[in-house]
């Protein structure tokens, strides 16, 4: 399941990639590079941090994963690649995700609590192509 979910990015699936992968997806804490590979290292001696680092970088490029600057020191990783906004909690650092039909209650109620979240900043990032570049993409 996991090495076609790596194929279907057109990622060739290999034992670390897959377990890699396979932590990713089943585990929705948005993990730093680190964090994969001190979970996966004691059943995989041979990992190192560079194939981790490698290995994120990889499946970032190709779509497989999202690569998250919601906080300063680390960049962290989410196999959920469908449209949704994280939320990063300012005491404990938890990142939470956020998708569309719960993002308009969050922007009216900014200063305020919903669902037990207090929002008290707002920032969007969007990442795609301008129409020039995406027009020659298409010729």
């Amino acid at each position: 399941m996991v090495a076609e979910h790596l194929r279907k990015y057109g990622i060739k699936p290999s034992v670390q990639r897959i377990a890699i992968m396979d932590y990713l997806l089943n585990h929705k804490t948005h993990p730093t590079a680190d964090e994969i590979y001190s979970a996966l290292q004691p059943t995989m001696p041979t990992l190192s941090k560079t194939t981790v680092y490698n290995t994120m970088k990889l499946f970032v490029e190709y779509g497989a994963a999202l690569g998250l600057n919601i906080e300063e020191k680390n960049l962290r990783f989410d196999g959920d690649t469908s449209l949704h906004a994280h939320f990063i909690c300012l005491e404990c650092g938890a990142v939470h995700d956020f998708f569309p039909h719960q993002i308009e209650a969050l922007e009216d109620a900014q200063r305020s609590e919903v669902d037990g979240f207090k929002i008290t900043e707002t920032q969007v990032y969007y990442k795609g192509y301008c129409k020039t570049c995406l027009e020659n993409k298409r010729n």
